[in-house]
């Protein structure tokens, strides 16, 4: 695999997904427990969609973390269009295996280092309320809540769930970090 974005640590590097990764991805959401694959939106269980993004991702951007050779998690920012084309949306899953050990804040650091370069003023991401320490995480991050959707999605046994947005302002961080001579 090509290192495309930054090493982030010896073990875990950050790859952008191209054709020849598009297999290992699919294996990687087929490896996913069920109610993770429902998070990224789109069928992942379909190898022709997955091959799709690293064929011709157009404004979309999707990265691979890779850990000793092995798919440990999967990041998409994707630009909305319109009178939204200033936002992009946060995709981001980590392998059950992986988390705990910083892979999904590495991964959102990284989006919102490319939202910037993207020209992308803000980033939203969509969690399952009940997913506490992925909050926190973000909140870490500098994102903050923006809307609570209350029985918004169904879990894998059918029950519903409440839906969290965060949104991170990134152009204001940008420019903060700027301002005092930190934006390297």
């Amino acid at each position: 695999m090509s290192e495309t974005a930054s090493r982030t640590s010896p073990e875990l590097v950050l790859v952008e997904l191209d054709p020849g990764q598009a297999d290992a991805l699919a294996e990687f959401f087929t490896a996913l427990p069920e109610g993770d694959r429902t998070f990224v939106k789109e069928p992942v269980d379909d190898l022709a969609v997955v091959r799709g993004w690293a064929e011709a991702q157009g404004r979309a951007a999707r990265w691979l973390a890779v850990s000793e050779d092995a798919v440990v998690g999967y990041l998409a920012l994707l630009p909305l269009t319109g009178w939204s084309s200033h936002v992009g949306e946060l995709r981001l899953v980590v392998a059950p295996e992986a988390r705990g050990q910083g892979v999904g804040a590495r991964l959102a650091e990284h989006a919102l280092t490319a939202a910037v370069e993207m020209g992308l003023s803000k980033v939203v991401v969509e969690v399952v309320a009940v997913q506490e320490t992925t909050i926190g995480m973000f909140n870490r991050l500098g994102f903050r809540g923006e809307a609570l959707l209350t029985d918004q999605i169904r879990d894998g046994d059918g029950e519903l769930q409440d839906l969290v947005v965060l949104a991170h302002d990134v152009h204001a961080a940008a420019s903060a970090l700027e301002t005092v001579g930190a934006d390297d």
